[in-house]
């Protein structure tokens, strides 16, 4: 099992030297001691968690035939990346379909490896915006209205483990369904969106609390003022996540986001897809050839548009780091504490007695995270 009793190392947060000491898998007390034990770069930090993976390591989340030990092999890839905790992401596809996917991924939580790492699911469409440029990459002939029925099926089919859905609520259907959702306990979130102003407030008053990858989701080209980005930055109540690889996002629209938001309000989230962690070169995804270049941009040419991400969480960790100049422990809580919270997952994300021994241990090069050790509820998998 290569379970630990106790691990030294200098907290994320505090810059202090700290002893944790775990019981059961999980956190049972944490000593600042004063002086450093072994390695005096090595830090701990909280697990990474996720919201929104598509897939890893040639692993599509959303494959209809996805294999329990695919998952199994994507969630041990994850968790040498410091990934402890996700969401699989499944993208917009045919009712059919979505139904077997959600099986899949239900069945999957079998292997007790792979639960441990899985607290929920993140469907993100069939109910976004129609409009070219605002559904990406997403199969336009399968984009429709939101239904509370539709959606029902597929939660039956996840046995109730969709914690997240992302809707454009561009119609008047879209808001008796965030009523419903948020009254279910799934978190809604608006993304590929084009809704104004008013119909995106009305999404929040009826209880949508997220922004799907703010920035991206979103037409090449628009208005510069009347746009689906400036309400969505402008209202409190709306936690912000985005992707900070370097390709998503321009340096200067994070740091926008960060000095608005500020560090509490924002998600770091990778996007990943299954040709994360493979060759660069072409590839087919839902029929369109998509491009992966040596830096790891994901790119449809036909549409012009990203088609996910492949860099890993924390890259995007260093990103924010070096874009923003904030400290390591903000820059960590968007990628662990941040979510956790905002999910209402209260047993992991912190560095608190009582929580899951869900551990990262790691150095920093620069900017760079490196990624020494890895614990899952306090046993040893890096």
């Amino acid at each position: 099992m290569n379970d630990i009793s106790e691990i030294n190392a200098v907290s994320y947060s505090t810059g202090k030297p700290v002893r944790i000491r775990i019981s059961g898998g999980f956190i049972r007390d944490i000593m600042e001691t004063g002086h450093t034990e072994g390695d005096p770069d090595l830090l701990v930090a909280p697990g990474l968690f996720d919201n929104q993976v598509n897939g890893f390591r040639g692993a599509d989340f959303s494959d209809t035939d996805l294999k329990i030990h695919e998952m199994r092999q994507a969630v041990d890839a994850l968790n040498a990346e410091g990934v402890t905790s996700f969401f699989p992401t499944v993208l917009t596809n045919s009712h059919e379909n979505l139904l077997r996917i959600f099986k899949n991924l239900s069945n999957s939580l079998s292997d007790e490896r792979v639960k441990d790492s899985i607290p929920g699911f993140h469907l993100e469409g069939p109910y976004i915006s129609p409009e070219s440029g605002y559904y990406g990459c997403h199969p336009a002939g399968f984009i429709r209205k939101p239904s509370w029925d539709e959606f029902a099926m597929y939660q039956e089919a996840a046995e109730g483990k969709i914690r997240e859905v992302t809707i454009s609520p561009e119609t008047d259907e879209s808001f008796e369904f965030i009523k419903k959702c948020t009254s279910e306990g799934v978190v809604v979130a608006i993304g590929h969106t084009n809704a104004s102003t008013d119909q995106i407030n009305k999404a929040v008053d009826n209880g949508a609390r997220l922004s799907t990858h703010l920035g991206n989701g979103c037409a090449n080209m628009i208005h510069r003022h009347n746009n689906p980005l400036w309400p969505q930055l402008a209202n409190d109540l709306l936690i912000t996540t985005f992707i900070a690889d370097g390709h998503h996002l321009t340096p200067e629209e994070i740091r926008v986001f960060y000095r608005v938001k500020g560090p509490a309000k924002l998600i770091l989230t990778s996007d990943i897809t299954h040709l994360s962690g493979l060759k660069p070169g072409n590839y087919m995804f839902f029929g369109s050839r998509i491009v992966m270049t040596d830096d790891g941009l994901i790119k449809n040419p036909v549409l012009d548009c990203l088609a996910g991400a492949s860099l890993p969480l924390r890259t995007g960790i260093g990103n924010v780091m070096k874009f923003t100049g904030c400290p390591p422990g903000e820059a960590f809580n968007m990628a662990s504490a941040n979510v956790a919270e905002a999910f209402g997952i209260t047993d992991r994300g912190t560095l608190e007695p009582g929580r899951r021994a869900d551990l990262v241990l790691f150095e920093r090069n620069g900017y760079e995270i490196v990624i020494k050790q890895v614990f899952v509820k306090g046993r040893r998998v890096l």
